[in-house]
């Protein structure tokens, strides 16, 4: 486009959808608050509350932020590239730091109350997607918001990137549901068979984390809904190729 010309409008329907993943990400992150504070007590730091962080640092920053975090290219198809990156980069960083408060609460409260760690299905796979999680963005950060790779390096490494990125929003939900189910199965075992409301809460709960992540890998799959690159970007593309890989700016790749 034209300096000063109006962006063109967004593809028809993405705008919906994207709305439609705020108003389920916000009502899973209610919902979450919902179960802890009606059935759970609700969270407290260095109490016999402090495990219930746990699940809600998780649904906060592995589920809702890294969701947000993914769409980024999608919602602002038409603002700088470097400045979505940098967003992009920052929401992945913030969902690392909250999920490592919730990581704390469940050590230090398993310590204090003499539970054993790491022993389940949730545990193991909640471990290994926050471990990939935060090699993702190191990566991530390295290959693309403070570039020092060939242009053809990075060329290679972005659809593993993306790929990787889907994967890990998939396990994070999934470590979500083990421990939805985990936590039912400890604390409500005896009664969660008759339909108890904190049993039909918590289902709930899981029911929307599973309709967050649909929503949101239908808007990341959607090949018209991507993020078309601007003018300048293809020539600074072109420029750093060019710079990095010794080729003229009109010769074959």
């Amino acid at each position: 486009a034209m300096d000063g010309a109006p962006p063109p409008p967004s593809p028809a329907g993405l705008s919906a959808f994207v709305a439609v993943s705020q108003l389920l990400g916000l009502t899973l992150l209610a919902t979450t608050g919902a179960w802890l504070g009606r059935y759970r007590g609700g969270v407290a730091w260095h109490s016999p509350l402090q495990f219930n962080a746990h699940p809600l640092c998780m649904v906060l920053g592995m589920v809702f932020l890294q969701g947000d975090a993914l769409l980024v290219y999608r919602v602002f198809r038409h603002e700088a590239k470097r400045s979505t990156k940098a967003l992009h980069a920052l929401l992945h960083g913030l969902a690392l730091l909250i999920a490592l408060v919730g990581i704390i609460a469940v050590f230090e409260s398993h310590r204090a109350q003499g539970i054993p760690d790491m022993y389940s299905l949730h545990s193991w796979c909640g471990m290994a997607t926050f471990v990939l999680y935060l090699l993702q963005w190191l990566l991530g950060c390295g290959f693309f918001l403070f570039p020092g790779a060939s242009f053809s390096l990075r060329g290679w490494y972005k659809p593993q990137h993306i790929f990787f990125g889907i994967t890990l929003f998939i396990l994070s939900i999934t470590s979500c549901l083990l421990g939805i189910t985990e936590m039912l199965l400890f604390k409500i075992s005896d009664s969660y068979s008759r339909f108890v409301p904190e049993g039909v809460l918590a289902n709930t709960l899981g029911v929307l984390l599973v309709a967050f992540g649909l929503v949101v890998g239908y808007v990341l799959t959607r090949d018209e809904w991507k993020r078309p690159p601007l003018a300048e970007e293809l020539a600074l593309s072109m420029d750093f190729k060019t710079l990095t890989e010794g080729e003229s700016p009109g010769g074959d790749s």
